[in-house]
């Protein structure tokens, strides 16, 4: 079966945020899909069934469990395929769109961030930032801090956030350049990813949150950069109960899996 690399939300090799992607005659095993992404290592991997079934069957693992909802990977696996795709997955019907000169249009769930209580560990878990807003979603910690240059410089203890009861935390502020409205990082030790490159996921959150902080209307485009050491570009229009993301990639690799 065909296997890919895939560089996503990004046009440039070796950054953005890496994906593997698999291509599946049928539908295969949990345990076998496991072991492949732990094999390959990367934050996530995604298997597409491609057996004449519409929308196509798409599932996510990283290297230790299997994922509700990837941004980065459901990119990657719409580039490898190509054109307008339609894909079944665990939080719904996701479709994915060829936007032309390379882009590719993603409609996701929103997933609105409300106001939470702060781990009583948080100043320990994240050194050195001025907390302003900690929230939470559905599986993750949102945390404003007061500059683009904290989220940059953070050196997050990571054992500590891998203890909390959530998928990982989303640190961000306001963007701090021309032509970018926030930045952020992701981090999720629970889930066998220290830090994720560029989060698609995280961005379903992050838009309708900084929508409201920014005062942009419902259907405004915002641009976020997630200032990993790989860092990308993730375009995002908040619309109600969805998200749209438009992102690029580019392929790094493609072979055949013998197993």
């Amino acid at each position: 079966m065909r296997i890919f690399v895939v560089d996503s939300f990004t046009e440039t090799p070796f950054s953005g945020n890496p994906a593997g992607v698999v291509l599946l005659d049928a539908p295969a095993s949990e345990a076998w899909m496991r072991s492949v992404a732990a094999e390959m290592k990367h934050a996530e991997t995604a298997f597409v069934v491609l057996d004449g079934t519409e929308p196509k069957p798409l599932r996510w693992f990283t290297p230790t469990t299997e994922v509700d909802l990837c941004g980065h990977a459901t990119l990657a696996t719409a580039h490898a395929l190509g054109g307008d795709q339609r894909f079944s997955t665990r939080s719904g019907e996701l479709t994915c769109t060829d936007a032309g000169d390379g882009w590719i249009g993603m409609d996701f769930p929103a997933n609105t961030p409300s106001p939470a209580e702060a781990p009583a560990d948080l100043a320990a878990a994240l050194p050195g930032v001025t907390v302003e807003a900690v929230l939470t979603t559905s599986d993750d910690l949102l945390v404003r801090v007061a500059t683009a240059a904290e989220v940059r410089e953070l050196e997050p203890d990571l054992e500590l956030i891998g203890r909390w009861d959530r998928r990982g935390v989303i640190v961000t502020a306001e963007g701090d350049r021309d032509g970018v409205d926030f930045v952020s990082r992701f981090f999720a030790p629970a889930s066998g990813i220290p830090e994720d490159p560029v989060t698609g996921s995280a961005h379903c959150k992050l838009a309708p949150y900084w929508a409201a902080e920014l005062g942009r209307e419902s259907g405004a485009e915002l641009v976020g950069e997630q200032v990993s050491a790989r860092g990308g570009l993730v375009r995002a229009t908040p619309r109600g109960e969805r998200v749209g993301l438009r992102g690029r990639a580019v392929t790094i690799l493609e072979g055949d899996l013998r197993v």
